[in-house]
């Protein structure tokens, strides 16, 4: 079987982490996984991004009240709070997709430095109350909440998972 490039392994090998364990994530480690954020594209490079570093236990059971899914915020040792930053939104369809990016490669570099993480988005219907509770200017809109921490043991990362085919999915080659 043909090796595949590195990159592609790591976007098929990537999973959604949600138990960890309590290991604490290096300020050198947490650097780098903003940093990697901060590459993502971004329309006009207006980088429409910016971020709340939460490790504070108090806090994180603060903002676990707020979701169906608290108990990973709580397990988490870091979560980071992804906002949109209005004064640098020049069109908020490319902005969100650009959140959506950083978000990514932030995934992508957890998983390539062999912790695990989650994307959460359904404290969503909460943003406002998440915006108050972390201090953040109201110009900051709540897009998601990324979860990490080195891997629980047993957690099983490829279980389950299944990808739609091409076929299902291009409807069009011309």
């Amino acid at each position: 079987m043909k090796e595949l490039n590195p990159i592609i392994e790591a976007i098929k090998t990537r999973r959604s982490i949600r138990k960890f364990k309590k290991d604490p994530v290096s300020d050198e480690i947490l650097n780098q996984i903003l940093e990697s954020a901060l590459w993502a594209p971004s329309g006009l490079n207006n980088q429409p991004w910016k971020f709340a570093v939460i490790r504070d236990k108090v806090l994180k059971d603060s903002l676990s009240g707020l979701t169906h899914y608290g108990s990973i915020l709580k397990e988490a040792p870091v979560c980071i709070a992804v906002f949109l930053d209005h004064h640098r939104v020049y069109d908020r369809t490319k902005d969100v997709m650009a959140i959506g990016a950083s978000i990514q490669n932030m995934l992508l570099t957890i998983h390539s430095m062999q912790l695990g993480g989650v994307w959460l988005g359904e404290i969503l219907k909460n943003k406002e109350r998440v915006r108050e509770i972390l201090g953040a200017d109201k110009d900051l809109e709540l897009m998601a909440v990324v979860a990490l921490g080195y891997p629980a043991e047993g957690t099983k990362q490829l279980e389950g998972q299944k990808r739609d085919s091409l076929k299902e999915k291009v409807f069009l080659r011309k």
